[in-house]
């Protein structure tokens, strides 16, 4: 294998790292994927994915053991016992915080794609002009129009359910039949648009959940238990779409359990000729040659490799003469909200359980509503109604028994703001060659913030959850902020971005690295700027576009 030269290497297998292998692989390329993890196989190895809470030991909470272990991973909810084995672990692989900053990861066949929110989104056409129109970060070297053709592409094979609804701040797509808000959810979305004379909007979520058979796929069951691993293949994932398909084609060799420590560089013909491996079964170092590297192992770890590469030319890294590797680092700020009661609907209850809320589009800074803050904030959310154990008492016997097979009174309902992170240059994550992994490599720090623009946003985003909910008649409401540290949206972006100008920026227009443009990075470290949207979506149609781009440069011999 070693001696092996593919058309390209791809590193990673989650979503970005599958949409390579399949776009690649379907137009005839011969194509590595590399992935420092083991190996999770479609069904087979989705051990949980059955279980009812009870046949967990501790019904799917989190043991001492697990919070001492997991230092990083037990501030928030990733940590329990259900899933514990598809996060990284902290003490393999390490991380230090000149500021707090909350990293979750997954590290196997199909990385976060088994995990991930499903929350899928198109960006909008401001979306792409913010940065040029109020001088925040750089430009964009694309617009809508470059990647709307590529969502479509990428919609219509992960299959992405959702209504129509004509908006400019949220693009409709190629939507499959869209999931049913429920009786509440319908109530407030009546009176609230109604309250603000259509000016907001409440949609059913749009998710990468089919709702019908799709590519050998069994439509959602309504379990919402997706990220154990779906055997039905109700959601999209590398190991339930991207993958398959890349196999069926003959093309792809998969490697798991190696590392990619580096690209290798070759400074007199200023190109990548593949990478360096550490292989973690035997500890041993083999190299890989391709005519290009597509680097889709998330965010931080694309970085890493690009740091950790061609140091004898750049003592920064591979794509660091700009002086913007690293830096620009973005995440969703969010945690904070409203929620209350909905009275009226005791003779109502839901059935199954749907694996998408409700979402409020962005309605702040878009046409002539100004803010003391740029950029904006959309709300994802969801009501239900539980079972009436209010009563002390009632917990245990007969009692509880009965008082389970009650429903509560009223349908609850609550939102939670996700709001636009700045690209400020001064965000940014470093080599910390003092503290070393499990394997003898340096590890990243992070020194990351939000800022006043930030703060500011968010006084809105927790003011508006609250009267939205009382204009439409939810009772009882309140407010919270559970309180953000960076990362904890695991939407970390920015840190190689693209741009049209190589001395402000780490990629080009077709997600190329200036310094080497046989090198592309197609996932969340080549973002410009965040959006306030979910964006896994864009990774995957930035993906395809490179590819598309990259196979046709190969064969006009420019790669």
């Amino acid at each position: 294998m070693a001696d092996t030269i593919y058309d390209a290497i791809v590193v990673g297998s989650g979503i970005s790292g599958g949409w390579a292998a399949k776009e690649l692989t379907e137009k005839g390329a011969k194509v590595l994927m590399l992935e420092r993890g083991r190996d999770i196989q479609h069904k087979k190895d989705y051990l949980n994915a059955t279980k009812e809470l009870w046949e967990f030991p501790h019904r799917g909470g989190r043991t001492q053991k697990m919070i001492e272990e997991y230092p990083k991973l037990k501030r928030d909810y990733p940590l329990n016992e259900i899933v514990v084995d598809l996060w990284a672990n902290d003490k393999d692989s390490p991380y230090t915080e000149t500021k707090p900053f909350s990293w979750f990861r997954g590290y196997h066949v199909g990385g976060r794609s088994l995990m991930w929110g499903r929350q899928s989104y198109r960006w909008n056409k401001w979306d792409f002009e913010a940065n040029l129109k109020d001088g925040h970060g750089v430009d964009w070297p694309i617009r809508y129009e470059d990647i709307a053709s590529w969502y479509s592409h990428a919609e219509k094979f992960a299959g992405i359910q959702g209504s129509k609804e004509g908006l400019d701040v949220l693009p409709d797509g190629e939507f499959m039949p869209a999931m049913e808000l429920n009786c509440a959810e319908k109530d407030v979305k009546k009176k609230m648009e109604a309250f603000y004379k259509n000016q907001r909007k409440l949609i059913i979520g749009r998710s990468a959940n089919i709702t019908v058979p799709h590519q050998e796929r069994t439509n959602c069951q309504y379990r919402d238990r997706c990220w154990r691993g779906c055997p039905f293949g109700g959601y999209f994932s590398t190991q339930s779409s991207t993958l398959p398909a890349a196999m069926k084609t003959g093309n792809l060799t998969l490697r798991p359990f190696s590392i990619v420590t580096k690209v290798l560089f070759d400074k007199d013909k200023k190109k990548a000729t593949g990478v360096e491996v550490l292989d973690t079964t035997d500890n041993k170092t083999y190299e890989f040659k391709a005519k290009v590297v597509f680097l889709c192992a998330s965010a931080f770890n694309s970085a890493w490799i690009l740091m950790n590469s061609a140091t004898d030319i750049w003592p920064e890294g591979l794509g660091s003469s700009s002086g913007e590797l690293g830096h620009n680092v973005m995440d969703h700020h969010f945690r904070l909200g409203a929620g209350g009661t909905v009275e009226g609907f005791s003779d109502f209850y839901d059935y199954g359980r749907r694996p998408t809320g409700f979402y409020i589009p962005r309605y702040r800074n878009v046409y002539d509503d100004k803010r003391n803050y740029v950029r904006g904030f959309g709300y994802q959310g969801g009501a239900g109604r539980g079972r009436g154990i209010q009563v002390a008492e009632m917990t245990i016997g007969a009692a509880l028994k009965d008082a389970l097979s009650v429903p509560s009174e009223n349908w609850n309902i609550g939102m939670t703001a996700f709001g636009e992170v700045l690209p400020y240059h001064e965000n940014k994550i470093t080599l910390n060659k003092n503290v070393k992994d499990k394997w003898g490599l340096p590890v990243l720090d992070m020194d990351v913030e939000i800022k006043q623009n930030e703060k500011d946003m968010r006084v809105d985003m927790m003011n508006d959850a609250k009267e939205m909910l009382e204009a439409a008649g939810v009772k009882n409401v309140n407010t919270y902020d559970g309180g953000y540290e960076f990362g904890m949206g695991i939407h970390e972006m920015g840190t190689a971005r693209m741009g049209r100008d190589p001395k402000t920026s780490v990629l080009n227009g077709n997600n190329q690295v200036w310094d080497a443009p046989n090198v592309f990075v197609t996932d969340g470290a080549c973002m410009t700027s965040a959006s306030c949207v979910n964006p896994s979506l864009t990774y995957m149609a930035l993906t395809a576009r490179a590819a598309d781009f990259a196979v046709n440069e190969m064969k006009k011999g420019n790669l």
